[in-house]
């Protein structure tokens, strides 16, 4: 009887130990943690439905839309109220199927959450926001959905902003403007880490990919609108709670100017078909001319006036939803993968006699005397290997500005194997000076030039660091074809095959050295060194400008939907070149000299030179394995410069047979020589465009 008596209050005990651990976390539930758990059940009852805002336009320089929003017919259909049918809407979906001419299965699988399981077809936007299925119909489709409701329920017709590129005055832009695609996770999560909180990025957003849609998103694309619906236990929408309405995107005005835009678009794919209609005299086929580029930069500020690539592509191909087959085209290396820029991306190509001017500027500073002649020979030995000039051409004794007017190549080898032997040859001393590596960096060559624009290359100065970091990468391959040769080239191409396998050994032994043939080769813009057409237009900027490197700029202001201004994007200094302006002035003077007597002198024959003097570098760039590319880089007027051009055609031929004729042409527009000018007095507009309260744009 005593032990039932223990036991029963023991029992008893555990009862009211477990009530009191209840009461506890009761109390606990209730005061402590009952403000987050009402807010937890507020947003279980709370659903936001996002309304996207109309992205701001992308301007040129007088207003002129280079990207815009344009009205079309979106159909779409509310996913919630569909399931409220009898027969949770197929006959709907049935009925829409017909009209727009899609299965009616298509059109679930559109409306279905994407999650595990769920193929696509699928909407990763919210479950209770309509759901888009056709867009771009026609007005009298959508007018049928509109008038015949009972028909359609859960189903809407409306007009909305897509983006339009309309090209003005010819002017495409593609690689300037670039694109736009739905935010994937990776926005999605950068947007988390940025601490952003809705109604922020959204999954079914569109964002900028490239070019200034990429580069000012954050400005372009606005700010949403919110409706918060409130919803009983079962998902079911029982009224609205809340209603934000979008705020629109900030419009961005740039420095393009879309007639000069147009004109350097026109002339780079004259200058493409320029050099297919030319025989290469080393492969007595035609050029093949695959890619090519032109930028126009104004050398006062840094500004970018104009810049295009080739190949290109229409930008409306992505407006409503680009293909795979579409996509696979624009990155396919087969068809000269045209999504890339050859203005600042891509990696670049060496700069050929366009690269002279630096060479000229280090020999100056290394202590060359720019007032002495120098020996001009059709060939130099060097090393053991015989150096030609290009077309192997004596001009005898000629003074520097000659050597770059005729762009002698045994001038500059002499002066870098000179340069070479002070720093030690193939014993080299602790540290090398190596003047022309460390001019061309002074130039801003060999690292992006801070573009506004995403992808930039920083394209390559060839050093010997460079090599030795290649010699590292490559040895086992250069030492494997060291001991086989190449018997694949053999029976084809045996002395090739010989030199190849020559070579191999050398580099297999100790490629790794910075040779005096990788001296000379560099000072004439050959070998490994690569430039992109933006990096030189900047350099020859700074010569025209008396030394200063500008941050070259495409933006210039935001406006705000309203039309007020935000923000104006003030010219960059970035550098000052190392160079006297005895010397800047000597090159000035070279250069024009190009243009009146030299290397370009056929392609400005009957040119005005006294009121528009020209300074030009022409250059023809050999590459291994490819027909030669064709450069031409100047600035004018030189004597009060204004604009740098420079344009570049790969496997395009020579520099002044190719590219000259075609920046020739842009000066003519530029300056109205022959015909209209497209900038009137050939300067660019001061002022902002005016945003109208009917939102159409005005000139400055």
């Amino acid at each position: 009887m005593k032990r039932t008596r223990h036991r029963l209050l023991g029992v008893r005990v555990l009862i009211l130990s477990l009530f009191a651990a209840l009461g506890v976390q009761l109390a606990f539930l209730q005061v402590v943690a009952g403000d987050r758990y009402r807010e937890d059940a507020q947003d279980n009852r709370i659903r936001e439905v996002v309304t996207p805002a109309a992205r701001g336009l992308i301007l040129d320089d007088l207003g002129r839309p280079l990207a815009q929003n344009r009205s079309r017919f979106v159909i779409s259909v509310n996913r919630t109220d569909l399931e409220r049918q009898p027969d949770r809407g197929e006959a709907v979906l049935e009925r829409l199927g017909r009209l727009l001419g899609l299965p009616a299965t298509e059109l679930r699988q559109q409306i279905s959450p994407c999650g595990p399981g769920v193929t696509e077809p699928c909407w990763n936007g919210s479950p209770y926001q309509p759901v888009p299925v056709a867009e771009g119909v026609d007005a009298q489709t959508a007018l049928q959905i509109m008038e015949r409701r009972e028909d359609y329920p859960a189903v809407t017709a409306e007009l909305v902003a897509a983006r339009d590129y309309p090209a003005p005055e010819g002017a495409r832009a593609v690689h300037l403007l670039g694109y736009l695609q739905p935010a994937d996770e990776e926005e999605m999560a950068a947007q988390e880490a940025r601490g952003l909180r809705d109604p922020g990025l959204q999954r079914a957003d569109l964002v900028g990919r490239a070019g200034l849609e990429k580069q000012y998103d954050d400005l372009l694309r606005g700010t949403p609108g919110v409706t918060r619906l409130a919803v009983d236990h079962a998902g079911r929408v029982t009224g609205t709670v809340e209603q934000v309405a979008p705020v629109p995107g900030n419009h961005l005005v740039t420095s393009i100017d879309a007639k000069v835009q147009a004109v350097a678009e026109q002339e780079l794919h004259a200058a493409i078909e320029r050099a297919r209609g030319q025989i290469d005299d080393n492969t007595g086929r035609r050029y093949e001319a695959d890619a090519g580029a032109v930028v126009v930069m104004d050398v006062r500020t840094g500004r970018i006036v104009a810049m295009a690539s080739y190949p290109s592509y229409d930008p409306q191909v992505w407006v409503d939803g680009i293909t795979p087959t579409e996509y696979q085209r624009l990155v396919d290396e087969e068809s000269g993968g045209p999504l890339l820029s050859r203005a600042f991306q891509g990696g670049g190509a060496p700069p050929g006699s366009t690269f002279k001017p630096i060479s000229a500027a280090a020999a100056a500073a290394a202590g060359f005397s720019l007032t002495s002649t120098y020996p001009c020979p059709g060939s130099l030995t060097i090393g053991g290997r015989r150096f030609r000039n290009f077309e192997s051409q004596d001009y005898g004794d000629i003074t520097m500005a000659r050597a770059l007017e005729v762009s002698c190549d045994t001038v500059f080898y002499d002066i870098a194997q000179r340069m070479w032997l002070r720093d030690g040859g193939n014993q080299p001393v602790e540290r090398p000076s190596d003047p022309m590596q460390r001019m061309a960096r002074s130039f801003g060559l060999g690292q992006p030039t801070g573009v506004d624009l995403p992808g930039e290359s920083p394209g390559r100065i060839a050093d010997r660091d460079y090599k030795r970091r290649h010699w590292e990468r490559t040895k086992d391959e250069t030492c494997r074809r060291a001991d086989s040769g190449y018997p694949e080239l053999a029976p084809s191409e045996p002395a090739r095959a010989r030199f190849l396998e020559q070579l191999a050994k050398e580099n297999c032994a100790d490629g790794f050295r910075w040779r005096v043939g990788d001296a000379v080769n560099f000072s004439i813009g050959q070998g490994d060194t690569l430039v992109t057409p933006l990096q030189l237009a900047r350099a020859y900027a700074a010569i025209a400008n008396g030394g200063t490197l500008w941050r070259p700029q495409v933006a210039k202001a935001v406006l705000g939907p309203d039309g007020h201004p935000v923000k104006t994007f003030e010219p960059e200094a970035t550098g000052q070149l190392p160079v006297s302006r005895s010397t800047l002035d000597y090159l000035r003077d070279a250069l024009v000299g190009v243009t009146t007597h030299g290397s370009a002198a056929r392609a400005f024959a009957g040119w005005p030179h006294d009121e528009y003097p020209v300074a030009s570098k022409t250059g023809t760039a050999e590459v291994y394995g490819n027909q030669t590319t064709s450069w031409f880089a100047t600035f004018a007027p030189a004597d009060q410069p204004q604009y740098a051009v420079v344009m570049m055609v790969s496997q395009g031929g020579t520099g002044s047979g190719t590219a000259a004729p075609s920046v020739r042409k842009i000066y003519e527009a530029l300056f109205g020589i022959g015909r209209e000018p497209v900038l009137p007095g050939g300067e660019l507009p001061t002022g902002l465009p005016q945003i109208r309260p009917d939102s159409t744009v005005g000139q400055p």
